[in-house]
C-alpha cells in the first residue's frame, strides 16, 4: 500500500513538473513572439524611415536638377553656345605606356598584341580593393580623355569658340571625310575614348594591360570587365570600307645591323624601366607596330614634305625636337625617302619607308626624356607574370 501511495506521490509531481515546464515554454514562447513584432515593427520604421529619407533625397535632386536647368535657361539666353549642365569627372588613374607620343599609337586596340601598358590608379580616389576580382577577366575597357586634343582649352573653357568639325578624314579612305560620330576619330564632342585590352596581372593599385592604343599620361576615367555574351555581337554590320583587309599594312619590315647594334646600347640605359624583358621583345613590338602604315594621310601622299618637326608629335617636349632636328631628313626634291621617328619607351626609333611600303629600321636612340624612375617595368611585374 505505501509503494503504490509513492508511486502515485511521484506521478502527481512529474505531472506538476511537465504542467510547470509547459507554462513556463509557452511564457518563453510568448516573449520571443512579442520581441519578434517588436523588431518587425522596428524593422518595417526602419525602412519607412530610409524610404522616406530616399523620397526626400530625390526630390532634393528634383528640385537641383530643376533649379540648374532654369539656370542653364538663362544662361542661354544670354550665351546660347552655352552648355545647360555639365557633369564634371576626375580621372582615377593615368596611363603609363609604351607609347611615348601619339605617332606610332594604334588607331585601334589589339591589333599590336606586345603593346603592353600599365593603369595606375589614384589612392586618394580608388582604394586597391576596388580592383579585386578584375584578374579573373581575360579583357577589359579602359574609358579615358583625349588628353592631347589641341582644342581642349577652347572646348572646356571658352566653347563658343570651338566649333565642332561634323566630319573628319578617315585613314582607311584615303581622305575622304565621314561623320565623326561614325568613326573612331579622338576629336569629338566629348574628348572620351573607350579601348579594350588584355588584362596581363594586377598589383595593389595598378593594373598591366596589353594591346593597348593608349599614349603615355592618359587620363583614365573608368574601367570596367569585358562581357563576352554582352559585348561581343553576333552579326553586326560595318561599312564596306571597313571589310577591305591589310587597307594600311606593309609589305615587309627589315632591321638594319646599325639598328641592331644601336638598341643594344640603348637597351643597357632604360632596361630598368621598360615593359620589355629584352631588347629581342622590344623589336618584336617594333615590328609589330610598323606593320602598319602609321604615317598620317598627308605624310603618306606628300612624304617629300615632311619635316620631322611636324612628322611628330606636337606635345613632345622641346629637349626632343630639338634633339630630333640634329638627325637627318633625307627629303630632297630627287629622294622621297624620308626619316620617320617612332618613339617607345624612351627610346627614338627612326624607320624610312620606300613607295612599295617596304619598311627599313635603320636606328635607335635614347631620348633625353628617357629617364624617368617612377614607372612600373617589367621587373614589377616579372613574378606576376611567371605565375601566369
Amino acid at each position: 500500500m505505501a509503494r503504490w501511495q509513492s508511486l502515485a506521490a511521484l506521478a502527481a509531481a512529474a505531472a506538476a513538473t511537465a504542467i510547470l515546464s509547459g507554462l513556463l515554454y509557452r511564457r518563453k514562447c510568448a516573449r520571443l513572439t512579442a520581441r519578434v513584432r517588436e523588431l518587425e515593427n522596428s524593422l518595417a520604421d526602419a525602412a519607412e524611415k530610409a524610404a522616406a529619407e530616399r523620397r526626400g533625397r530625390v526630390r532634393a535632386q528634383q528640385s537641383l536638377r530643376k533649379a540648374l536647368s532654369e539656370q542653364g535657361e538663362t544662361q542661354d539666353k544670354e550665351k546660347p553656345s552655352k552648355a545647360a549642365a555639365s557633369y564634371p569627372m576626375v580621372p582615377i588613374g593615368t596611363v603609363q605606356s609604351c607609347f611615348s607620343t601619339r605617332n606610332g599609337t594604334p588607331r585601334q586596340p589589339l591589333v599590336v598584341p606586345l603593346a603592353r601598358a600599365t593603369v595606375v590608379l589614384d589612392p586618394a580616389r580608388v582604394p586597391a580593393a576596388a580592383l579585386e576580382g578584375l584578374a579573373s577577366y581575360s579583357h577589359c575597357w579602359i574609358l579615358y580623355v583625349f588628353h592631347l586634343n589641341t582644342d581642349l582649352d577652347k572646348m572646356w573653357k571658352d566653347p563658343a569658340r570651338s566649333k565642332l568639325k561634323a566630319k573628319v578624314r578617315v585613314p582607311r579612305l584615303k581622305g575622304v571625310k565621314m561623320g565623326v560620330l561614325a568613326t573612331r576619330s579622338p576629336h569629338r564632342p566629348n574628348p572620351i575614348g573607350v579601348s579594350v585590352t588584355k588584362v596581363e596581372a594586377v598589383d595593389g593599385h595598378a593594373v598591366l594591360l596589353s594591346g593597348v592604343d593608349l599614349v603615355d599620361g592618359t587620363p583614365v576615367l573608368d574601367i570596367k570587365p569585358y562581357l563576352p555574351y554582352s559585348d561581343s555581337v553576333k552579326g553586326a554590320a560595318i561599312p564596306n570600307w571597313l571589310e577591305v583587309e591589310d587597307a594600311l599594312a606593309v609589305e615587309s619590315i627589315h632591321f638594319s645591323e646599325r639598328f641592331i647594334s644601336s638598341l643594344s646600347d640603348c637597351w643597357v640605359h632604360v632596361q630598368k624601366q621598360t615593359l620589355y624583358a629584352s631588347a629581342d621583345e622590344f623589336q618584336d613590338l617594333i615590328k609589330e607596330v610598323l606593320s602598319w602604315d602609321i604615317r598620317s594621310l598627308s605624310q603618306r601622299i606628300r612624304p617629300h614634305q615632311v619635316t620631322l618637326e611636324h612628322e611628330t608629335d606636337n606635345y613632345a617636349s622641346k629637349c626632343d625636337k630639338d634633339y630630333r632636328k640634329k638627325e637627318d631628313c633625307e627629303a630632297t626634291d630627287s629622294c622621297s625617302v624620308v626619316a620617320y621617328h617612332l618613339h617607345l619607351e624612351g627610346i627614338d626609333v627612326s624607320y624610312k619607308i620606300d613607295e612599295n611600303s617596304n619598311v627599313v629600321v635603320d636606328n635607335a636612340a635614347l631620348l633625353h626624356s628617357a629617364a624617368n624612375q617612377n614607372r612600373c617595368c617589367y621587373l614589377t611585374w616579372r613574378d606576376k607574370l611567371s605565375t601566369l
